[in-house]
């Protein structure tokens, strides 16, 4: 197997069967299983396991991994996932274990990261986190990304975009990976783009209350700022300031308009 896994190339072959696949890392059965399909012929790859065997659950995961990415250019997400697996020890030490199948490697990597920048007395790097209650429907549709991996990898990157350039590369994968977005995406758009922007005048909330649209802030002075540059902005307390909303507040496009014109 090692020579097989080092690089044969014979384009013919398209059928592999690997026995006690559970024996093997998740290197060795990537490598292994690009010795087929190297031509225009699609090509078959089984992993087989003893009958009535039980797996441990590290073996589990392994085969789970190969099964669930094997799409072209799934190499990274794999070593990802065997990392994962296998954990990525201390980085800033020399232990070689650790317990980051716990968290998720990508919630490791925050941590670590808001360690080092409280060590450098820098500040918190924060995704925009604004409450927009709105009576309107925003999510990702099984027809347009189907429920597994792929839909929930899509909505965590909605939910860690913190730019327009984010958000620009962002639309331009949607479009490119799953084609035009139907209404309930584009108004995931709309709201992301509302949220970043009230973001920067430290709004925690935004809703609708008999006509009129409510945002809940935090800093006082950038709330002045804001309704010394939008006269219809009325501070009513410490907490809340209120604006008559649009005619139509059942209209998405138009409570959206509203919002960014008074926001921006």
């Amino acid at each position: 197997t090692t020579i097989i896994e080092s690089g044969i190339d014979i384009p013919n072959a398209n059928t592999m069967f690997i026995h006690q696949a559970d024996q093997y890392g998740l290197a060795d059965l990537h490598q292994l299983r690009g010795r087929v399909g190297r031509y225009k012929h699609r090509a078959y790859c089984y992993l087989l396991v003893e009958d009535g065997k039980s797996l441990t659950s590290t073996s589990a995961k392994r085969l789970r991994a190969i099964e669930e990415f094997s799409e072209l250019g799934a190499g990274f997400k794999i070593s990802m996932r065997d990392l994962e697996i296998r954990g990525a020890g201390n980085l800033l030490g020399t232990e070689q274990s650790g317990h980051i199948a716990v968290v998720g490697y990508e919630l490791y990597c925050q941590l670590l990261e808001q360690a080092v920048r409280k060590l450098k007395n820098e500040p918190m790097k924060l995704p925009p986190q604004v409450h927009v209650d709105l009576p309107f429907s925003a999510y990702l549709p099984g027809t347009y990304i189907p429920p597994g991996p792929q839909k929930i990898e899509m909505y965590r990157k909605f939910s860690a975009v913190s730019s327009p350039e984010e958000m620009n590369d962002l639309i331009f994968e949607l479009r490119d990976r799953y084609g035009p977005p139907p209404p309930p995406v584009e108004a995931m758009i709309e709201l992301k783009q509302i949220q970043m922007v009230a973001w920067t005048w430290q709004i925690d909330k935004i809703r609708i209350h008999e006509g009129y649209l409510i945002f809940n802030y935090r800093d006082r002075k950038l709330m002045q700022q804001l309704c010394q540059r939008q006269k219809k902005i009325r501070i009513v307390d410490g907490e809340e300031a209120w604006t008559e909303g649009p005619k139509d507040l059942s209209k998405m496009q138009s409570v959206v308009a509203r919002l960014k014109k008074l926001l921006q």
